[in-house]
């Protein structure tokens, strides 16, 4: 037996604002159909007036704590993953601790765009099984919409917001929790998939700007490449898999990833129909939509994988 880090709760907030294709059509030029078919999206939600990364995440955490019936003064550390802060400085994770009523505990953010939820992961799990903590809040939340470029309709429509959080609690095991996690970056592809302004650079936020062929390319090979090393690292196979929790950037990219793998597609959690790409939030939104409706079950083998700006990507082998 060895100290792992083990799910007991999840949780997930989306912004009441639902924006479908043809009401999007209405403010940009495109339709219901194209989008559905080269994205699979069918709707997103949009953050308002007073909503934020950092209230989105809050909301996901406290649904998190509920599943598990923990109370907030139990968590010992809280990782928030996102690339669309509250401020430059502090970190939105010290905002989630003050607003869930915790005064003093491990709170900071990580930054890895799309595969964010992936880092914060295993630098959580990593703090929980050295012991720095006992339970821990990993938290994915982004606000997207506010960095879009409205004009740009070959990017703005494949965006939303929204957050998904889960609580992992230390707890001597064999086979159950986070079982491997795997992590890469290739720096020399920033200008496939990137924001163009930044603090020390423009001194203004930018817009993202992507060059989607290219970077549907790298998504499937580095996917299909990165689940295949936690598999073997694992010392399972991709038959054994129950469930794929992967990003949710793109419906094609899902089926060919899973194709690559010989994945059955039956198998791969899809909710990027209805929330879009909604980044570092995208993983753990759809594993809390699975869980909630019962399809992920306790002792379920599952695999989370996503990929993002940098690049960036990793994958994770977990025992729920």
């Amino acid at each position: 037996m060895s100290r792992r880090s083990v799910i007991v709760g999840t949780g997930s907030a989306l912004p009441p604002n639902r924006v479908t294709n043809a009401q999007l059509a209405e403010r940009v030029d495109t339709t219901h159909e194209w989008i559905v078919e080269r994205t699979g999206i069918e709707a997103r939600h949009i953050a308002g007036d007073g909503e934020t990364t950092a209230t989105l995440a809050t909301e996901a955490a406290r649904k998190a704590l509920d599943a598990a019936g923990v109370p907030a003064d139990q968590v010992g550390l809280i990782v928030l993953a996102t690339a669309t802060p509250d401020q430059t400085f502090p970190a939105s994770a010290t905002k989630v601790q003050t607003a869930l009523g915790i005064d003093d505990c491990i709170a900071f953010d990580v930054a890895a765009v799309c595969t964010g939820f992936l880092y914060a992961l295993s630098v959580a799990d990593n703090m929980v099984k050295g012991g720095m903590a006992d339970y821990a809040l990993v938290i994915g939340s982004e606000t997207f919409s506010r960095i879009l470029d409205w004009e740009d309709r070959a990017t703005c429509v494949l965006f939303g917001d929204g957050a998904g959080a889960i609580l992992l609690k230390a707890e001597e095991a064999q086979d159950r929790g986070i079982l491997v996690t795997k992590l890469h970056a290739d720096g020399r592809h920033n200008d496939l998939l990137y924001v163009d302004g930044g603090v020390s650079t423009t001194g203004t936020v930018g817009k993202l700007r992507m060059k989607g062929k290219e970077v549907f390319r790298h998504a499937v090979t580095n996917l299909a490449d990165v689940l295949n090393e936690v598999l073997v690292a694992s010392g399972h196979q991709a038959g054994e898999v129950d469930w794929v929790v992967p990003h949710q950037a793109n419906k094609r990219i899902l089926d060919a990833t899973a194709k690559k793998l010989g994945l059955d597609p039956k198998r791969v959690v899809v909710t990027v129909d209805q929330h879009a790409n909604t980044s570092a939030a995208s993983v753990p939104l759809a594993l809390d939509v699975a869980v909630r409706d019962g399809r992920i079950k306790r002792n379920d083998l599952i695999v989370l994988e996503a990929m993002g700006g940098g690049f960036t990507w990793g994958a994770a082998v977990v025992r729920f």
